[in-house]
């Protein structure tokens, strides 16, 4: 599998068990659209993974609290490659109501016969920690394991936000 989809189409999600930001089951998939006609930030995890606690929920939580207000769209997901036994539907409100974030939770798994999450299929990922950002035309502008988030903050020329990191 060759990473990255930088500068292509986002594709559609097909991620199909969710909670909404208050830690409720969606009856639906969610959709891109439903995250805004502005950019989106969707996180990948798995929970037993340092890495996403170390440094990528940290970064997350700075972007959602800098740019929730500002026309951003979140979504957060994780991908289950591998630990299916430790990275459990479950674990999405636990991880929620850990960081506070009041962002769609997802769950991915491979589908019979796949390698991978249909998000890593599909948007290329190399595992977790992964951020991907999508633009609001649809083309997909960052996709890697590491965001700093003032120097995006930065490049968005939204120098009037505060990063706050709680």
């Amino acid at each position: 599998m060759q990473f990255g989809s930088l500068h292509q189409t986002a594709p559609n999600l097909r991620v199909q068990n969710w909670i909404d930001a208050n830690g409720t089951p969606l009856d639906t998939p969610l959709k891109l659209s439903d995250l805004g006609e502005g950019y989106k930030i969707i996180y990948n995890f798995q929970h037993w993974c340092p890495g996403c606690h170390s440094r990528g929920f940290p970064t997350l939580r700075i972007l959602h609290n800098a740019l929730k207000d500002k026309g951003f769209g979140f979504a957060v997901i994780q991908t289950v490659f591998e630990d299916e036994d430790v990275n459990t539907f479950d674990k999405l409100r636990v991880n929620q109501e850990e960081y506070g974030l009041k962002i769609p939770f997802g769950h991915d798994v491979r589908l019979e016969g796949e390698d991978y999450p249909t998000f890593m299929q599909d948007y290329r990922t190399a595992g977790t920690p992964w951020f991907t950002v999508i633009d609001p035309d649809g083309k997909v502008v960052f996709a890697d394991f590491r965001l700093d988030a003032k120097r995006f903050i930065e490049a968005l020329g939204a120098e009037d936000v505060k990063l706050e990191t709680a």
